[in-house]
């Protein structure tokens, strides 16, 4: 007993520092969600543990939690989404959104999140975090918002709104399930609801309007760069017999299709076209020669009718035959004209750049001056900006081409926008099938992942990299934490601790303490395993003082469902920890207040509405 007792202390040490550690963000989640993995294979190994049924912990109890289905969802549904995000899939349908809400673009996502709160209550909060995560992306990219901002309270008014009914989680079934076979509680549909409003409707008061202030914008390196870069290149546009500009005419001296671009001229044969352009109407063998920025240049790059060609046998801007991607990729990135470099003084096709590296110039950039001449009529000089375009392979080996200097962090694929339509089959194909309940999610999100790649979507490099190995580790580690509690008899101790200090406290006091212990609990273990084991509790402390059981047990619900504090506390904080770039300690930043919220609220409203 004394080593049992031994081995629950020294986990709650490991599960604290674990904690600690990831708030201070000093070491990797991944070598701290490690090394707590270990310690507790160290514990149980030293010291002997059982579970219930008698048999003794194992090393593999341990690890098990790294092949959980709950993990694996997560991780397929990261690479679904980056394939509607190679796709841009969603862009319509944000910038739908955007047009709706011009003037208020402060609030466009606020609608969004209000549908997700009604749509939590009738759905699983999974599904519905993943229909849209991706849209909100969009729409905060549209409205030129970090997604950090957006995705957080995505996943935390999903769990708000699933806690307002019997079908909203799993928990709620699980402890309604539970407690009708443990007492005479029989909760109907709707049996908690209105107080389930009142509760998540503070929490959601909260997230959009307080919840915003305490956001941090999280960004890569790379988009860090991009986001800075407002340059204009000079690009030319070949115009051939099936080009989508053919027939365009100017209206009040600007070409419509061309909006996010500077028309500057007009090559037509020998003659010269220069702006105002009056009555001209793009035809064939024209050249049009823009300024543009990167971000333009790649959407016509990535329009399902290219703009400008890169590949496909076309004829390319350099007057060279292009050769298509393997794996149908494209990257964009930006290079120097190097000092002394062999491409000074010569034009694009005198200096054989194609020829010698695989990539093609979409755009020149010279910072003291913009020409206004054909791309390929303009000399190079040291200094001058190349935008590229090219597979990832052969923008890589720029980096030993001694004519220029390749910028890495500016290298980036081009969404292919052909695919978007497939990619959307596939998105709502598996939503649809987790939402009806007929295929298990985790069934759905494999079969979805093997889609987006087959289909051409996504290539398997871009795939490996959706996935997050912080999450990996983070779930893995977390489950590994609970086994440890649970095992070690630390779980059940916290629950009969609480009611051999409330005994003899008024109600409200019992519940209000009932429902802060869970709430604790709920963000390191698993909602369900923290619901399981109060149940028993919380129909217990009813009877000790004589109350119905309804008030503890609904209590006992939407105190599970409070996992706002860690990335650990429920599946859709991991979904979107990812895409948000999130770090544990915004979920302490955001989420304890947030907690304390519902806490306050419940301990207000609960008494009177129980009439305890």
């Amino acid at each position: 007993m004394l080593s049992v007792d031994i081995a629950m202390a020294l986990t709650f040490v490991v599960l604290t520092a674990t904690v600690v550690l990831y708030a201070l963000e000093r070491y990797p989640i991944e070598t701290v969600a490690l090394g707590s993995v270990t310690s507790f294979i160290v514990i149980c190994s030293l010291i002997p543990v059982f579970h219930s049924d008698g048999s003794r912990v194992s090393t593999g109890d341990f690890l098990e939690g790294f092949a959980n289905p709950a993990l694996i969802t997560v991780i397929c549904l990261l690479v679904i989404g980056q394939g509607l995000f190679q796709t841009d899939a969603l862009e319509g349908p944000a910038k739908a959104i955007v047009r709706w809400t011009r003037g208020r673009s402060k609030w466009a996502t606020a609608p969004i999140l209000l549908a997700v709160a009604v749509l939590s209550a009738f759905l699983n909060n999974t599904p519905v975090v993943v229909m849209f995560l991706p849209i909100l992306t969009a729409v905060a990219a549209t409205a030129g918002q970090s997604a950090s901002r957006v995705l957080m309270p995505l996943s935390f008014i999903a769990i708000l709104g699933g806690m307002t009914t019997l079908i909203g989680s799993s928990t709620n079934l699980l402890v309604a399930n539970y407690a009708a076979q443990s007492s005479d509680l029989k909760l109907t549909f709707f049996s908690f609801t209105p107080i389930g409003i009142m509760v998540a409707g503070a929490g959601i008061l909260y997230v959009l309007f307080v919840m915003p202030h305490l956001m941090r914008n999280r960004k890569t390196m790379a988009e860090e760069f991009q986001a800075t870069s407002g340059k204009q290149f000079i690009a030319q546009i070949e115009i051939t017999y099936e080009h989508p500009l053919v027939g365009t005419e100017a209206v009040s001296g600007m070409f419509p299709s061309l909006k996010d671009m500077t028309v500057r001229l007009v090559q037509r044969g020998q003659q010269p076209l220069l702006p105002p352009f009056e009555n001209v109407i793009l035809s064939p063998g024209d050249t049009v020669i823009v300024a543009a920025t990167r971000t333009a240049l790649a959407n016509a790059l990535a329009r399902r009718q290219p703009l400008m060609e890169t590949d496909g046998g076309e004829t390319n801007v350099t007057g060279r035959e292009a050769t298509p991607n393997q794996d149908g990729s494209l990257s964009l990135a930006e290079a120097v004209v190097a000092p002394a470099s062999r491409l000074m003084g010569r034009t694009l096709p005198q200096s054989g750049f194609y020829t010698e590296t695989g990539c093609l110039v979409m755009g020149i950039q010279r910072r003291s001056r913009m020409p206004r001449m054909a791309m390929n009529d303009i000399r190079l000089e040291a200094g001058d900006v190349l935008l590229v375009a090219g597979s990832e392979e052969d923008i890589a080996r720029l980096r030993g081409n001694r004519d220029v200097l390749l910028l890495d962090w500016s290298t980036a694929e081009v969404p292919r926008k052909r695919y978007a339509p497939r990619a959307l089959a596939i998105f709502a194909c598996v939503v649809a099938l987790a939402a009806s309940g007929l295929v298990p999610i985790v069934s759905t999100a494999v079969a979805g992942t093997f889609a987006m790649i087959a289909s051409g979507c996504l290539n398997i490099r871009q795939a490996m990299r959706a996935i997050d190995s912080r999450i990996f580790m983070l779930v893995g580690a977390s489950l590994a934490g609970a086994v440890a509690l649970e095992s070690t008899g630390g779980a059940s101790a916290i629950a009969m601790s609480l009611a051999d200090i409330l005994h003899g406290s008024p109600p409200g006091v019992v519940l209000s303490a009932l429902f802060f212990m869970v709430m604790i609990l709920t963000n390191f273990l698993s909602n369900n395993a923290a619901a399981v084991l109060f149940t028993p509790i919380a129909i217990n402390l009813a009877d000790q003082i004589g109350q119905p059981p309804e008030a503890f047990i609904v209590c006992l619900i939407i105190a599970a469902n409070t996992s706002f504090a860690t990335p650990v506390g429920y599946q859709t904080n991991l979904i979107v920890m990812g895409p948000g770039h999130y770090r544990f300690a915004d979920f302490l930043r955001a989420g304890v207040p947030l907690a304390l919220v519902l806490w306050l609220t419940f301990s207000l409203i609960a008494p009177w509405y129980y009439g305890l």
